[in-house]
């Protein structure tokens, strides 16, 4: 009885260790190249506006359980798959079952592997992720904000904040042809052949050359200045939360203190596909044995299908009861489907 116990037990550590390799192995490939892409996007920043590459790339970490809440279930899909369909390849799965444990290990494994997966995915998308992407987007805003005009070598009309805009060419380290427009009680747009273009003391701070200013009232009064010299002091302008946050950077705490259900929604929904997924994965081909292409594709375009529509639905104007209710539809279609298939290969 004991050396049962203990073969079942050991069985059951394999699994989990297998499972969990190949669930860290496509982690680290999807991982890779999410990141890749979006230190990719970030660059385009660093390029243009010449800011530090570390910066750059420590900015980019704090990206990362973002990114890791948001390819979880893909991981599921395709870390699964591969785990069971090399343990298949390998016969170890008939060498278990020939043990007359049945699919007993198998469940056990999955319940406990589901089980740990929420936990920490909870943990992730509910506080941990929101909290670090909240640093990232203020770090982000304050890269993008915080100029140093002397290491850009061209401006292609940088928005300076919501009211002001700026362009401006540079020659042998001269700014010349600059071009601000911006706005205080009138629309304001302001032309210099040649100048000087420095921050200080939270100001954006313009000496210019040679030009002139034409400003439009309120009654669509003209007004033109024309300059030899000219001073313009811009100060910055203090962005709030709600434009530099969105629905990523709000924890559950915040979500019900603001009584956000849709984006509570969202995350219950997101735990509730890791669960469906594990036992379409069950039902679809580990109940049965059967990693053949027909079901493997089967399995993995059902899946992520569904994790397509649940993405473009988040992403949409919806309403809590839309979302739930198409996003039922299209698991309870997946769920019929299947029943069709199973009935289809008994016949």
């Amino acid at each position: 009885m004991n050396i049962g116990v203990k073969l079942t037990d050991k069985i059951k550590i394999y699994l989990f260790i297998q499972v969990s390799k190949y669930f860290l192995f496509i982690l680290f490939i999807f991982l890779s190249v999410a990141w890749i892409l979006q230190i990719t996007r970030l660059f385009t920043i660093s390029n243009f506006l010449h800011i530090e590459v570390l910066d750059i790339l420590l900015l980019s970490l704090y990206l990362i359980p973002n990114l890791i809440t948001v390819i979880v279930p893909f991981i599921l899909i395709f870390g699964l798959l591969l785990c069971f369909s090399k343990l298949k390849r390998d016969n170890e799965l008939i060498a278990i079952l020939s043990l007359g444990l049945g699919l007993k290990p198998f469940k056990n494994i999955l319940i406990t592997f589901c089980v740990i997966i929420i936990s920490i995915f909870t943990l992730l998308n509910f506080y941990i992720a929101p909290k670090i992407y909240e640093i990232y987007k203020i770090k982000e805003f304050e890269l993008r904000n915080t100029l140093d005009f002397d290491k850009i070598s061209f401006s292609n009309f940088l928005n300076l904040n919501n009211t002001t805009i700026l362009d401006f060419k540079k020659k042998d380290n001269e700014y010349i042809d600059i071009f601000i427009s911006y706005n205080d009680d009138k629309e304001n747009f302001v032309y210099a052949k040649k100048g000087n273009i420095f921050s200080e003391n939270n100001q954006y701070n313009f000496k210019l050359t040679n030009g002139f200013k034409i400003s439009i009232d309120e009654n669509k009064q003209i007004e033109k200045l024309e300059f030899l010299n000219y001073i313009l002091r811009i100060d910055y302008i203090n962005v709030n939360n709600r434009q530099v946050f969105d629905k990523n950077t709000f924890t559950i705490f915040d979500d019900y203190n603001s009584k956000n259900y849709l984006n509570i929604s969202f995350k219950i929904f997101d735990i509730f596909l890791i669960i469906y997924i594990i036992i379409f994965f069950y039902r679809n081909n580990l109940k049965k044995i059967k990693f053949k292409s027909i079901d493997n594709i089967y399995y993995v375009s059902s899946c992520i299908c569904i994790l397509i529509f649940n993405q473009i639905l988040k992403n949409s104007e919806t309403t809590i009861f839309n979302y739930t209710f198409l996003m039922f539809i299209i698991i309870l279609i997946s769920m019929i489907s299947n029943n069709i298939k199973k009935r289809y290969e008994k016949n």
